[in-house]
């Protein structure tokens, strides 16, 4: 607990681009949360070179995705918004608790049997213990409270058995992280596949999309996006496609699906998603706005990164030191 405020650590890859999804299903929701807890927010650029990544490229998403947290609304004065690879103590911690975690733990990862099969070609070992990286990205600040969906919900239960294992030898000396359960986000699916979650690493561009594509590539994809042969708008899982369309809408007019539906009673699908489109448009746009504004202002950004780095490294050097120091590594001469 940080100045009486309970902890919350999350963070995003710096690979890809950011959707709508990302936008709609977590980042928004971030904003509310400021005030009520002590937020770590990191770019997790140590978990994206598990799969090869061209090195200028990652450093150049790893900047913009750190610039759209600020362009969102995240106060980096109110919130400690870092880039992973600045703070040693996540790889440091990381070791640590790779030897209290066990292989049939790790084997029983559903994420790494998915990415395995996705990358055939590179089955490295960081991409087996991720998950170990991951419980130190959490245990490093003494997180409280970790947003997670359904995909990551096995990575934080191991995070609490390691770090209960570690406690049950060590004593009191991690916090043992609860999932966060507060206002959901949108679910948001692809609008080409609409029983698969958008995503930035979908195949198909016009499936997704990206939090800077400009209006004119947002409405092509609203008005491409799938749906069905029938001809009245109506809310049910049996028409996925237009379901998400609706989950869209309403996420970014924050009207109910009811009131969406009674909107567009007796008007075709076409009518839907051109609203859609334009309701997209008109959300991102003031975050499209901010974002080059703050990409002009250098000296700015390069300020949050080395002040949020500091504070992050404060926060991790306390939780490193007792960690190293119950497991038996030597003092430090200071």
């Amino acid at each position: 607990m940080i100045n009486d405020k309970k902890v919350l650590f999350s963070g995003m890859q710096a690979t890809g681009n950011l959707t709508l999804g990302n936008y709609l299903g977590a980042l928004k929701n971030w904003l509310t949360l400021s005030d009520e807890y002590e937020c770590f927010y990191s770019v997790v650029d140590m978990h994206s070179i598990t799969v090869r990544q061209d090195p200028a490229t990652l450093r150049k998403r790893a900047r913009a995705l750190l610039t759209l947290y600020i362009a969102a609304g995240l106060d980096p004065r109110k919130n400690c918004i870092y880039y992973q690879s600045h703070v040693s103590g996540h790889a440091e911690l990381s070791w640590i608790l790779s030897c209290f975690t066990y292989m049939g733990e790790l084997n029983r990862m559903t994420q790494f049997k998915d990415k395995a099969a996705k990358h055939a070609d590179n089955i490295n070992a960081g991409l087996f213990t991720y998950p170990v990286l991951m419980a130190a990205d959490i245990l490093l600040y003494q997180a409280d409270v970790v947003p997670v969906g359904i995909d990551q919900m096995q990575h934080l239960e191991l995070t609490r058995d390691i770090a209960i294992r570690f406690n049950n030898v060590y004593g009191d000396v991690f916090t043992i992280p609860e999932a966060y359960v507060g206002k959901v986000g949108a679910k948001i699916m692809s609008l080409q596949d609409p029983v698969k979650k958008m995503s930035k690493s979908d195949e198909n561009p016009n499936g997704s999309i990206y939090l800077m594509d400009d209006p004119d590539t947002i409405m092509r994809k609203c008005k491409r996006a799938v749906t069905d042969s029938e001809s009245c708008v109506a809310y049910r899982d049996e028409q996925p496609g237009l379901k998400n369309l609706i989950n869209i809408y309403c996420a970014c007019t924050e009207k109910t699906p009811d009131e969406a539906v009674k909107e567009f009673e007796g008007r075709g699908y076409g009518e839907l998603k051109a609203a859609v489109g334009e309701s997209v448009v008109s959300i991102l746009k003031p975050l499209q706005d901010e974002v080059k504004r703050l990409e002009k202002d250098k000296a700015y950004i390069d300020s949050i990164i080395k002040e949020n780095a500091q504070k992050a490294g404060y926060y991790a050097a306390k939780t490193l030191r007792k960690v190293q120091r119950k497991v038996g590594f030597p003092d430090r001469i200071r």
